[in-house]
C-alpha cells in the first residue's frame, strides 16, 4: 500500500540503477513521488527510469560520481530544474570491501571512503543547501548497515565507513533541525543482491569457504528466517520519507529481520 504524504514530492536516489537503490526508487514512485535516478553511468539507469514511467510517475536518469562534490550539487540542481522541485534525498550509493585489516592498502580504503562516506557527506550538504534555498524542510536518508552498528571480521574498513555514516547522520540531524530537515539512516542486513554475491565470493577466496556458504550461513542466522529483499529496505525508507517520520531524526534504524539487536 502506498505511503501517504509522498504524492507529488520529488526525490533523488543515488546508486539507483540496480539492487537496493532500484527498489527504493520504485517504492517512492509507487508512493507518488517523481524520481531522479542517479548512478555512475547514466545509461545504467534506463531500466529503473522505464519502470518508474510504467508506474505513471516522471523520472530522469543522471550519471554522476557521488564522491565528487560538484557533481552532486549539479545533480540536485538538475533534479529541481527537470522535475520541478526537490524534497527527498536518499544517499544510497555504496560499495563493499572484504579484506582483513592486515591486508588493507591505501588505495582500497580511499576508494571505499570516497563513495561510502564522502558520497553521503556531499549528498547531505547539497540536499540541505537546496532545501534551504527553496525555503522548506526536507528528508535526507542515508545508507548505513548492520556493519555500522557492529564491526564484522574481514569487513573492517567497510564497517568503519558505515559507522561514519551513523556519525554524519547524527551530526547533520542536529545541525539542520532548525531548518525543518530530518536526517536518518537505514541499516540493512543480508540482502540478496549482487553486492552480497561479491562478498560471498571474496570470503571464498580469503577463507576457502564454499561459494554460497557464507551467504547461506548468514541467512540462517536471521531470526525471521529469510534473506532480506530490496523491498524490505524500501518499506523503511518510504516511512522515513513520509510525514509519519517527522518527529524522528538522527537515527540509524536497523532493518535486518533480526540479526543485530539495539
Amino acid at each position: 500500500m502506498p505511503t501517504q504524504g509522498i504524492d507529488g514530492k520529488v526525490a533523488l536516489v543515488t546508486g539507483a540503477a540496480r539492487g537496493i537503490g532500484q527498489g527504493l526508487a520504485l517504492r517512492l514512485a509507487q508512493d507518488g513521488a517523481d524520481i531522479a535516478v542517479l548512478d555512475l553511468e547514466e545509461n545504467a539507469c534506463a531500466e529503473t527510469v522505464d519502470q518508474i514511467a510504467q508506474l505513471g510517475r516522471k523520472a530522469i536518469a543522471i550519471g554522476a560520481d557521488v564522491s565528487k562534490r560538484d557533481e552532486i550539487y549539479a545533480a540536485i540542481a538538475r533534479t529541481e530544474e527537470e522535475l520541478g522541485g526537490f524534497d527527498i534525498m536518499v544517499n544510497n550509493a555504496g560499495i563493499a570491501q572484504v579484506q582483513p585489516i592486515a591486508e588493507i592498502e591505501d588505495g582500497e580504503v580511499d576508494a571505499l571512503f570516497d563513495i561510502n562516506v564522502k558520497g553521503v557527506l556531499w549528498g547531505i550538504q547539497a540536499a540541505a543547501a537546496k532545501f534551504k534555498e527553496r525555503g522548506h524542510g526536507g528528508k535526507i536518508i542515508n545508507a548505513s548497515s548492520i556493519a555500522g552498528h557492529d564491526g564484522f571480521p574481514i569487513l573492517g574498513a567497510y564497517s568503519a565507513s558505515k559507522f561514519a555514516v551513523r556519525g554524519l547522520t547524527q551530526v547533520a540531524a542536529q545541525e539542520y533541525a532548525k531548518d525543518g530537515i530530518t536526517v536518518n539512516a537505514y541499516c540493512p542486513g543480508i540482502v540478496g543482491t549482487s553486492m552480497w554475491e561479491d562478498i560471498d565470493r571474496r570470503f571464498h577466496e580469503l577463507t576457502g569457504a564454499e561459494l554460497g556458504a557464507t551467504y547461506k550461513e548468514n541467512v540462517e542466522g536471521i531470526a525471521l528466517g529469510r534473506a532480506q529483499t530490496p523491498e524490505d529496505v524500501a518499506n523503511l525508507v518510504s516511512f522515513l520519507a513520509s510525514p509519519d517520520s517527522d518527529y524522528i531524526t538522527g537515527q540509524a534504524i536497523l532493518t535486518d529481520g533480526g540479526l543485530v539487536y539495539r
